[in-house]
């Protein structure tokens, strides 16, 4: 409402109308209604700006989310033992007996292991070019692998008893990608070291051992007889009992368990805590986006200042009749920096909605819960708040300063 006092000492003479904060926004959106296409321009910037924070902090919020479920549900009490180097710097061997004397461990529930078999390259047929190997390796693996590593089978089904014998093989869910294999097939067998083995499976993707991803798994017996694999593991999978205390205590013991003669030789490692890590290296890379984000913003409120200057610029008869009929200072200031506030917060809004659709939109495809944490939109409207009222500070008190004179006779 808008209401009118006497001034004292002068009877009948009417003091400045008083706007109230309904009135000053609806004035405000005047300016910004009658200049449709400026409006918008001038609000991208900002949307950009805002849209990109609200998207690197929802997309940041969500694959976290999803890193601690992933976490959550394949626990953190796997361990792994690989072999390291000699002090020549070659790569060390694990003895052959690694397995069955870590098994012996207080608080170990199952090992199982993997090889490897260099100088082998794996093709979908023999009419494909030598060169072309995908680097693909061939991994011996005993025959609870993926319970221990934390998958399963997406198509057809591991290795058994009999089939760990003999040319068989599952592969890993690159390979199969690479390979073009999506399901399994009587019959269907894939050239290895200038032979063929046939494919009885493929497995789902494995969050704590990606090697086995671009992997050929054969078994133990089968690498022995056709691939001429020594029988050395090269990598040791380690599901001790879930609890933080039995987890470090078998962290403790491996290396020496492992290799009683050489415990330098042995590199032990707990994969939860490698995902946690790769995390924070996402996280750096986060700040460098928001750092964008701010870059955005700051052009933005260039482009809402330019406006505004130039609605001052414009609107000099406007300012003039308002002042001539009683119109104050500080009303007509205010009423420029409602609009750059209110053209600044308008893109506000909208980049707020445009991150929040690019963050649902990149969750749904990689099948993880939107998240989208409250200080992203709260600081996104927020920044856009004080950058429309620091940006339209300077062009409203300019024009609080043109005296009604000046203004008309500028006309």
């Amino acid at each position: 409402m808008t209401t009118t006092s006497r001034r004292p000492g002068t009877p009948g003479a009417p003091t400045a109308v008083r706007l109230s904060p309904g009135d000053l926004a609806g004035l405000a959106s005047i300016g910004l209604r009658t200049r449709k296409l400026r409006t918008g321009l001038s609000a991208l910037g900002i949307a950009m700006g805002v849209a990109a924070i609200v998207a690197v902090l929802g997309l940041a919020a969500s694959s976290s989310a999803a890193l601690l479920d992933e976490i959550a549900r394949l626990g953190t009490n796997l361990l792994t033992v690989t072999n390291g180097q000699t002090s020549s710097g070659q790569t060390a061997e694990l003895p052959v007996a690694a397995p069955g004397m870590i098994a012996r461990l207080p608080g170990v529930l199952s090992v199982q292991d993997t090889g490897s078999v260099t100088g082998v390259n794996v093709y979908k047929s023999p009419l494909v070019p030598r060169i072309e190997t995908n680097a693909l390796s061939v991994d011996p693996a005993t025959l609870g692998l993926p319970s221990v590593a934390g998958t399963s089978l997406a198509r057809g089904r591991f290795l058994n008893a009999a089939t760990a014998r003999e040319p068989v093989t599952v592969l890993g869910a690159t390979t199969a990608r690479l390979l073009g294999i999506d399901r399994i097939l009587p019959g269907m067998r894939i050239w290895v070291d200038s032979q063929w083995f046939y494919v009885t499976g493929i497995l789902n993707p494995v969050t704590y051992a990606p090697e086995l991803d671009s992997a050929v798994l054969v078994g133990f017996p089968a690498a022995g007889k056709y691939l001429g694999f020594d029988g050395h593991p090269s990598k040791i999978y380690v599901r001790t009992v879930d609890t933080p205390a039995a987890t470090a205590a078998v962290d403790n013991q491996l290396g020496a368990q492992a290799n009683p003669q050489n415990r330098s030789q042995v590199n032990v490692s707990q994969p939860s805590d490698i995902l946690t890590a790769e995390a924070d290296t996402k996280g750096a890379l986060d700040t460098f986006l928001l750092g964008l984000g701010a870059v955005a913003l700051l052009v933005g409120a260039i482009g809402v200042a330019n406006i505004m200057f130039i609605s001052v610029l414009e609107r000099r008869s406007e300012i003039g009749l308002r002042r001539s009929l009683g119109a104050t200072r500080g009303q007509i200031c205010a009423q420029f920096l409602a609009e750059a506030i209110l053209l600044s917060l308008a893109g506000g809004v909208a980049g707020v909605i445009v991150g929040a659709i690019a963050t649902a939109a990149y969750a749904h495809g990689h099948h993880e819960t939107v998240v989208i944490p409250p200080e992203a939109w709260v600081g996104g409207l927020a920044a856009a708040v004080i950058i429309g009222a620091l940006a339209g500070l300077l062009p409203a008190i300019r024009a609080a300063r043109l005296s009604p004179t000046q203004a008309l006779w500028t006309v």
